[in-house]
Protein backbone atom coordinates (compact mmCIF):
# COMPACT_ATOMS: atom_id res chain seq x y z
CA UNK A 1 0.00 0.00 0.00
CA UNK A 2 1.58 3.13 -0.60
CA UNK A 3 0.25 6.57 0.97
CA UNK A 4 1.01 10.14 -0.17
CA UNK A 5 1.46 12.82 2.15
CA UNK A 6 -0.02 15.51 0.53
CA UNK A 7 0.58 19.35 0.42
CA UNK A 8 -2.11 21.83 2.53
CA UNK A 9 -3.36 23.60 -0.15
CA UNK A 10 -6.49 25.67 1.52
CA UNK A 11 -6.31 28.89 2.13
CA UNK A 12 -5.24 30.23 4.73
CA UNK A 13 -2.79 27.70 5.36
CA UNK A 14 -2.51 24.93 7.51
CA UNK A 15 0.93 23.60 8.46
CA UNK A 16 -0.49 20.65 10.40
CA UNK A 17 0.08 17.53 8.78
CA UNK A 18 -1.09 13.61 9.00
CA UNK A 19 2.20 12.04 9.78
CA UNK A 20 5.25 13.55 10.67
CA UNK A 21 8.67 11.79 9.79
CA UNK A 22 9.15 10.58 12.82
CA UNK A 23 5.70 9.19 12.75
CA UNK A 24 6.37 7.74 8.90
CA UNK A 25 9.41 6.01 9.94
CA UNK A 26 7.71 3.91 12.48
CA UNK A 27 4.48 3.12 9.75
CA UNK A 28 7.77 2.00 7.66
CA UNK A 29 9.12 0.09 10.48
CA UNK A 30 5.92 -2.03 11.87
CA UNK A 31 4.57 -2.41 8.17
CA UNK A 32 6.79 -3.81 5.60
CA UNK A 33 4.06 -3.73 2.82
CA UNK A 34 3.62 -0.14 3.29
CA UNK A 35 5.45 3.17 1.32
CA UNK A 36 5.02 6.72 1.79
CA UNK A 37 5.83 9.42 -0.27
CA UNK A 38 5.39 13.08 0.76
CA UNK A 39 4.95 15.65 -1.33
CA UNK A 40 6.82 18.93 -1.55
CA UNK A 41 5.74 21.64 0.48
CA UNK A 42 6.71 25.18 1.57
CA UNK A 43 4.31 25.69 4.20
CA UNK A 44 4.35 22.11 6.34
CA UNK A 45 5.70 22.50 9.52
CA UNK A 46 8.24 19.67 9.03
CA UNK A 47 10.33 20.90 6.49
CA UNK A 48 11.00 18.51 3.19
CA UNK A 49 14.48 18.44 4.59
CA UNK A 50 13.26 16.86 7.16
CA UNK A 51 11.62 13.92 6.21
CA UNK A 52 14.61 13.67 3.54
CA UNK A 53 16.39 12.84 7.36
CA UNK A 54 14.69 9.93 7.75
CA UNK A 55 15.12 8.69 4.52
CA UNK A 56 11.39 9.56 3.14
CA UNK A 57 10.68 9.95 -0.62
CA UNK A 58 9.92 13.64 -1.27
CA UNK A 59 8.45 14.60 -4.67
CA UNK A 60 6.29 17.23 -6.01
CA UNK A 61 4.48 14.00 -8.24
CA UNK A 62 2.35 11.89 -5.63
CA UNK A 63 -0.48 10.68 -8.33
CA UNK A 64 1.31 6.96 -8.07
CA UNK A 65 0.10 6.24 -3.94
CA UNK A 66 -3.16 4.77 -3.44
CA UNK A 67 -4.32 6.62 -0.57
CA UNK A 68 -3.52 10.61 0.09
CA UNK A 69 -3.32 11.50 3.60
CA UNK A 70 -4.86 15.04 4.18
CA UNK A 71 -5.36 17.48 7.10
CA UNK A 72 -8.39 20.30 5.42
CA UNK A 73 -10.48 19.98 2.47
CA UNK A 74 -8.41 19.60 -0.94
CA UNK A 75 -9.56 22.39 -3.11
CA UNK A 76 -11.82 20.57 -5.89
CA UNK A 77 -9.24 21.24 -8.79
CA UNK A 78 -6.70 19.19 -6.82
CA UNK A 79 -8.46 15.96 -6.06
CA UNK A 80 -6.95 13.44 -8.20
CA UNK A 81 -9.56 10.59 -9.47
CA UNK A 82 -10.10 7.06 -8.82
CA UNK A 83 -8.04 7.55 -5.46
CA UNK A 84 -8.38 7.14 -1.35
CA UNK A 85 -8.65 10.18 0.31
CA UNK A 86 -8.55 11.50 4.41
CA UNK A 87 -9.08 14.99 5.65
CA UNK A 88 -11.58 16.66 7.37
CA UNK A 89 -14.36 17.04 4.95
CA UNK A 90 -16.77 19.56 7.11
CA UNK A 91 -19.76 17.82 5.31
CA UNK A 92 -21.18 15.68 7.43
CA UNK A 93 -23.73 18.04 9.17
CA UNK A 94 -24.38 19.45 5.62
CA UNK A 95 -22.05 22.13 5.71
CA UNK A 96 -23.58 24.27 2.64
CA UNK A 97 -20.14 25.63 1.86
CA UNK A 98 -18.72 21.88 1.49
CA UNK A 99 -21.97 20.50 -0.73
CA UNK A 100 -19.29 21.40 -4.39
CA UNK A 101 -16.64 19.68 -2.43
CA UNK A 102 -18.49 15.94 -1.53
CA UNK A 103 -20.38 16.45 -4.85
CA UNK A 104 -17.01 16.59 -6.38
CA UNK A 105 -15.56 13.87 -4.74
CA UNK A 106 -18.65 11.76 -5.93
CA UNK A 107 -18.01 12.79 -9.71
CA UNK A 108 -14.60 12.01 -9.07
CA UNK A 109 -15.17 8.28 -8.06
CA UNK A 110 -12.70 9.05 -5.23
CA UNK A 111 -13.08 6.66 -1.71
CA UNK A 112 -13.32 9.93 1.14
CA UNK A 113 -12.64 8.76 4.77
CA UNK A 114 -13.24 11.56 7.15
CA UNK A 115 -10.85 12.26 10.30
CA UNK A 116 -13.90 13.30 11.93
CA UNK A 117 -15.44 10.00 11.29
CA UNK A 118 -12.68 7.76 12.51
CA UNK A 119 -14.14 5.58 15.26
CA UNK A 120 -14.30 2.89 17.79
CA UNK A 121 -17.36 0.87 17.95
CA UNK A 122 -18.79 2.61 20.49
CA UNK A 123 -18.34 5.79 18.41
CA UNK A 124 -16.01 7.35 20.18
CA UNK A 125 -13.44 9.32 18.18
CA UNK A 126 -9.86 8.05 17.34
CA UNK A 127 -7.90 10.41 16.03
CA UNK A 128 -8.49 14.22 17.29
CA UNK A 129 -6.87 17.68 17.06
CA UNK A 130 -8.90 18.44 20.77
CA UNK A 131 -6.14 18.35 22.74
CA UNK A 132 -4.48 20.87 21.20
CA UNK A 133 -7.33 23.21 20.86
CA UNK A 134 -7.57 23.16 24.59
CA UNK A 135 -4.13 23.99 25.34
CA UNK A 136 -3.80 27.02 22.92
CA UNK A 137 -7.30 27.59 23.62
CA UNK A 138 -6.67 28.11 27.16
CA UNK A 139 -3.40 30.18 26.60
CA UNK A 140 -5.27 32.36 24.42
CA UNK A 141 -7.96 33.29 26.87
CA UNK A 142 -5.72 33.80 29.57
CA UNK A 143 -3.74 36.19 27.21
CA UNK A 144 -6.91 37.73 26.32
CA UNK A 145 -7.30 38.34 30.28
CA UNK A 146 -3.61 40.05 30.53
CA UNK A 147 -4.61 42.74 27.51
CA UNK A 148 -8.21 43.34 28.28
CA UNK A 149 -7.00 44.63 31.79
CA UNK A 150 -3.74 45.45 31.16
CA UNK A 151 -2.41 42.93 33.36
CA UNK A 152 0.46 41.46 31.19
CA UNK A 153 1.15 41.08 27.78
CA UNK A 154 1.71 37.34 26.74
CA UNK A 155 3.08 36.49 23.13
CA UNK A 156 0.96 34.96 20.61
CA UNK A 157 0.86 31.33 20.84
CA UNK A 158 1.34 30.80 16.96
CA UNK A 159 5.19 32.40 17.71
CA UNK A 160 6.33 29.99 20.06
CA UNK A 161 7.27 26.82 19.03
CA UNK A 162 5.65 24.13 21.61
CA UNK A 163 3.53 23.18 24.19
CA UNK A 164 6.47 23.95 26.94
CA UNK A 165 7.06 27.06 25.50
CA UNK A 166 3.65 28.14 26.32
CA UNK A 167 4.19 26.90 29.61
CA UNK A 168 7.41 28.77 30.12
CA UNK A 169 5.28 32.23 29.21
CA UNK A 170 2.23 31.55 31.89
CA UNK A 171 4.73 30.71 34.51
CA UNK A 172 5.88 34.28 34.26
CA UNK A 173 2.66 35.85 34.82
CA UNK A 174 0.31 36.59 38.26
CA UNK A 175 -3.06 36.33 37.70
CA UNK A 176 -5.48 37.91 40.38
CA UNK A 177 -7.66 36.00 43.01
CA UNK A 178 -10.14 35.08 40.32
CA UNK A 179 -12.45 32.48 39.56
CA UNK A 180 -12.20 30.58 36.46
CA UNK A 181 -14.46 28.44 35.09
CA UNK A 182 -13.84 25.46 32.65
CA UNK A 183 -16.88 23.36 30.72
CA UNK A 184 -16.15 20.27 29.47
CA UNK A 185 -14.04 16.80 30.13
CA UNK A 186 -13.28 15.44 27.01
CA UNK A 187 -10.12 16.20 24.95
CA UNK A 188 -10.38 19.65 24.56
CA UNK A 189 -10.93 20.50 28.38
CA UNK A 190 -8.79 18.29 29.58
CA UNK A 191 -6.37 19.94 27.21
CA UNK A 192 -7.03 23.23 28.54
CA UNK A 193 -6.84 21.62 32.25
CA UNK A 194 -2.93 20.72 31.58
CA UNK A 195 -2.43 24.57 31.26
CA UNK A 196 -4.18 25.52 34.41
CA UNK A 197 -2.19 22.65 36.17
CA UNK A 198 0.71 23.65 34.77
CA UNK A 199 0.47 26.95 35.93
CA UNK A 200 0.14 25.76 39.45
CA UNK A 201 -3.51 27.47 39.77
CA UNK A 202 -5.66 25.64 42.64
CA UNK A 203 -8.57 23.36 41.49
CA UNK A 204 -11.93 23.10 43.59
CA UNK A 205 -15.29 21.55 43.78
CA UNK A 206 -18.76 23.02 42.44
CA UNK A 207 -20.01 23.99 45.82
CA UNK A 208 -16.52 25.26 46.97
CA UNK A 209 -16.93 27.68 43.86
CA UNK A 210 -20.48 28.96 44.03
CA UNK A 211 -19.99 30.01 47.79
CA UNK A 212 -16.39 30.29 48.82
CA UNK A 213 -14.23 33.72 48.10
CA UNK A 214 -9.99 32.56 47.77
CA UNK A 215 -7.00 34.58 48.32
CA UNK A 216 -5.57 33.39 44.87
CA UNK A 217 -6.81 32.31 41.16
CA UNK A 218 -8.80 29.05 41.64
CA UNK A 219 -10.56 27.44 38.72
CA UNK A 220 -13.70 24.76 38.62
CA UNK A 221 -14.29 22.26 35.56
CA UNK A 222 -17.52 21.08 34.64
CA UNK A 223 -19.91 18.69 32.64
CA UNK A 224 -23.10 18.99 31.37
CA UNK A 225 -24.69 17.32 34.38
CA UNK A 226 -23.30 20.38 36.38
CA UNK A 227 -24.54 23.25 34.15
CA UNK A 228 -27.69 21.33 32.88
CA UNK A 229 -30.77 20.06 35.19
CA UNK A 230 -33.73 18.10 34.43
CA UNK A 231 -37.08 20.09 33.78
CA UNK A 232 -39.02 17.70 36.24
CA UNK A 233 -36.68 18.64 39.02
CA UNK A 234 -35.46 14.62 38.59
CA UNK A 235 -31.74 14.01 39.30
CA UNK A 236 -30.62 13.65 36.42
CA UNK A 237 -26.88 12.35 35.09
CA UNK A 238 -24.30 13.17 32.01
CA UNK A 239 -25.71 9.95 30.53
CA UNK A 240 -29.12 11.01 30.66
CA UNK A 241 -28.53 14.31 29.30
CA UNK A 242 -26.98 13.06 26.80
CA UNK A 243 -30.25 10.20 25.93
CA UNK A 244 -32.84 13.43 26.30
CA UNK A 245 -31.03 17.09 26.07
CA UNK A 246 -34.93 18.25 25.66
CA UNK A 247 -36.05 17.58 29.13
CA UNK A 248 -33.53 19.70 30.51
CA UNK A 249 -32.63 23.25 31.14
CA UNK A 250 -29.70 25.40 31.66
CA UNK A 251 -28.20 25.36 35.05
CA UNK A 252 -25.38 27.47 34.14
CA UNK A 253 -26.23 31.40 35.23
CA UNK A 254 -25.59 30.22 39.10
CA UNK A 255 -21.99 30.10 38.03
CA UNK A 256 -21.99 32.94 35.62
CA UNK A 257 -22.82 35.49 38.87
CA UNK A 258 -19.60 34.18 40.52
CA UNK A 259 -17.11 33.63 37.54
CA UNK A 260 -14.48 36.13 36.22
CA UNK A 261 -13.09 34.37 33.31
CA UNK A 262 -14.80 31.45 31.37
CA UNK A 263 -13.22 28.93 28.87
CA UNK A 264 -15.50 26.72 27.28
CA UNK A 265 -14.52 23.88 25.79
CA UNK A 266 -17.76 21.60 25.86
CA UNK A 267 -19.44 19.50 23.23
CA UNK A 268 -22.45 21.08 22.20
CA UNK A 269 -25.48 18.51 20.86
CA UNK A 270 -28.21 19.10 18.55
CA UNK A 271 -31.48 19.77 21.31
CA UNK A 272 -29.59 20.62 24.21
CA UNK A 273 -30.38 24.30 25.67
CA UNK A 274 -28.11 27.02 25.32
CA UNK A 275 -25.11 27.00 28.55
CA UNK A 276 -26.28 31.38 28.61
CA UNK A 277 -28.69 33.56 26.31
CA UNK A 278 -28.13 36.94 25.30
CA UNK A 279 -30.99 38.16 28.01
CA UNK A 280 -28.51 36.13 30.74
CA UNK A 281 -25.53 38.29 29.71
CA UNK A 282 -27.98 41.88 30.23
CA UNK A 283 -28.50 40.63 33.76
CA UNK A 284 -26.27 42.74 36.18
CA UNK A 285 -25.14 39.69 38.48
CA UNK A 286 -23.84 38.45 35.27
CA UNK A 287 -19.91 38.65 36.18
CA UNK A 288 -18.03 36.86 33.34
CA UNK A 289 -15.96 39.52 31.67
CA UNK A 290 -13.71 37.01 29.66
CA UNK A 291 -14.69 33.93 27.24
CA UNK A 292 -12.14 31.64 25.73
CA UNK A 293 -14.94 29.79 23.45
CA UNK A 294 -13.03 27.03 22.24
CA UNK A 295 -15.77 24.92 20.98
CA UNK A 296 -17.08 27.87 19.53
CA UNK A 297 -20.49 27.39 18.00
CA UNK A 298 -21.63 30.62 16.47
CA UNK A 299 -24.91 32.48 17.88
CA UNK A 300 -25.26 29.36 20.01
CA UNK A 301 -24.86 27.91 23.28
CA UNK A 302 -22.70 30.79 24.19
CA UNK A 303 -24.40 33.67 23.25
CA UNK A 304 -21.67 35.84 23.75
CA UNK A 305 -19.33 34.31 20.57
CA UNK A 306 -20.63 36.12 17.81
CA UNK A 307 -18.66 35.10 15.45
CA UNK A 308 -15.69 33.07 14.90
CA UNK A 309 -12.27 35.06 15.25
CA UNK A 310 -8.78 34.35 12.99
CA UNK A 311 -5.41 33.50 14.78
CA UNK A 312 -4.58 37.24 13.12
CA UNK A 313 -7.12 39.08 15.04
CA UNK A 314 -8.28 36.68 17.77
CA UNK A 315 -10.39 39.07 20.13
CA UNK A 316 -13.30 40.98 19.93
CA UNK A 317 -15.63 42.53 22.23
CA UNK A 318 -19.47 41.89 23.14
CA UNK A 319 -21.66 44.45 24.37
CA UNK A 320 -24.48 42.80 26.37
CA UNK A 321 -26.53 46.21 26.58
CA UNK A 322 -26.62 46.23 22.48
CA UNK A 323 -26.24 42.22 21.56
CA UNK A 324 -23.49 43.49 18.93
CA UNK A 325 -19.45 43.72 18.84
CA UNK A 326 -17.26 46.76 20.20
CA UNK A 327 -13.59 47.04 21.21
CA UNK A 328 -12.87 44.31 23.90
CA UNK A 329 -11.52 46.75 26.10
CA UNK A 330 -14.60 48.92 26.16
CA UNK A 331 -15.98 49.17 29.83
CA UNK A 332 -18.66 46.97 30.41
CA UNK A 333 -17.74 44.50 26.85
CA UNK A 334 -17.53 40.91 27.91
CA UNK A 335 -13.80 40.00 25.66
CA UNK A 336 -14.00 37.18 23.72
CA UNK A 337 -11.28 34.95 22.26
CA UNK A 338 -13.25 32.80 19.85
CA UNK A 339 -10.35 31.56 17.47
CA UNK A 340 -11.88 28.35 15.30
CA UNK A 341 -8.77 26.56 14.24
CA UNK A 342 -6.59 26.60 17.40
CA UNK A 343 -4.44 23.87 17.03
CA UNK A 344 -3.09 25.03 14.05
CA UNK A 345 -1.02 27.58 16.39
CA UNK A 346 0.70 24.85 17.79
CA UNK A 347 1.19 22.80 14.41
CA UNK A 348 4.55 20.64 15.17
CA UNK A 349 2.78 19.48 19.11
CA UNK A 350 -0.53 18.88 16.89
CA UNK A 351 0.85 16.86 14.23
CA UNK A 352 2.97 14.63 16.55
CA UNK A 353 -0.26 14.16 18.51
CA UNK A 354 -2.63 13.48 15.75
CA UNK A 355 0.41 11.11 13.81
CA UNK A 356 0.81 9.09 17.05
CA UNK A 357 -3.09 8.22 16.60
CA UNK A 358 -3.34 7.40 13.10
CA UNK A 359 -0.56 4.88 13.26
CA UNK A 360 -2.29 3.48 16.02
CA UNK A 361 -5.71 2.93 15.05
CA UNK A 362 -5.70 3.82 10.85
CA UNK A 363 -2.55 2.68 9.68
CA UNK A 364 -3.15 -1.63 10.86
CA UNK A 365 -7.02 -1.50 9.49
CA UNK A 366 -4.83 -1.46 5.45
CA UNK A 367 -2.94 -4.51 6.75
CA UNK A 368 -5.29 -6.77 9.27
CA UNK A 369 -8.62 -6.70 6.59
CA UNK A 370 -10.02 -4.02 8.59
CA UNK A 371 -11.12 -5.95 11.43
CA UNK A 372 -12.41 -3.34 13.51
CA UNK A 373 -14.25 -2.01 11.00
CA UNK A 374 -12.30 1.12 11.49
CA UNK A 375 -11.82 1.87 7.80
CA UNK A 376 -15.70 0.68 7.21
CA UNK A 377 -17.12 3.09 9.21
CA UNK A 378 -15.24 6.26 8.35
CA UNK A 379 -15.57 5.50 4.78
CA UNK A 380 -18.04 8.04 3.43
CA UNK A 381 -17.91 7.38 -0.30
CA UNK A 382 -17.11 4.47 -2.63
CA UNK A 383 -17.49 3.55 -6.17
CA UNK A 384 -19.12 6.67 -7.00
CA UNK A 385 -22.05 6.71 -3.96
CA UNK A 386 -22.31 7.47 -0.71
CA UNK A 387 -21.94 4.80 1.53
CA UNK A 388 -24.94 3.26 3.18
CA UNK A 389 -23.75 5.02 7.09
CA UNK A 390 -23.42 8.30 5.03
CA UNK A 391 -26.86 8.00 2.62
CA UNK A 392 -28.07 10.81 4.76
CA UNK A 393 -26.54 13.23 2.54
CA UNK A 394 -28.04 12.58 -0.73
CA UNK A 395 -30.50 15.23 -0.74
CA UNK A 396 -27.36 17.56 0.88
CA UNK A 397 -25.09 16.53 -2.41
CA UNK A 398 -28.79 16.92 -4.44
CA UNK A 399 -29.06 20.35 -3.15
CA UNK A 400 -32.34 19.94 -2.00
CA UNK A 401 -30.72 20.92 1.94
Amino acid sequence: MRFGIIRERKDPPDRRVVLSPTACQNVLAHFPKAQILVESSPIRVFSDDEYRAKDLEVSDAVESCEVFLGVKEVPIDALVPHKKYFFFSHTIKKQPYNRSLLKAVLEKNIELYDHEVITNPKGQRLVAFGRYAGIVGAYNGIRTFGLKFDLFHLPKAETLKDQQALIVELQKINLPNIKILLTGRGRVGNGAKEMLDAMGLKKVGVEEYLKNTFQEPVYCQIDASEYNKRKDNVRGSKADFFKNPQEYRSNFFRFAKVTDFYIAGHFYGDGAPYLYTREDAKQPDFKIKVVADISCDIDGPVATTLRASTIADPIYGYDPRTETETDFKEEGAIAVMAVDNLPCELPRDASNGFGEAFSKYVIPAFFNGDVDGILQRARMTQNGKLTERYAYLQDYVNGKE
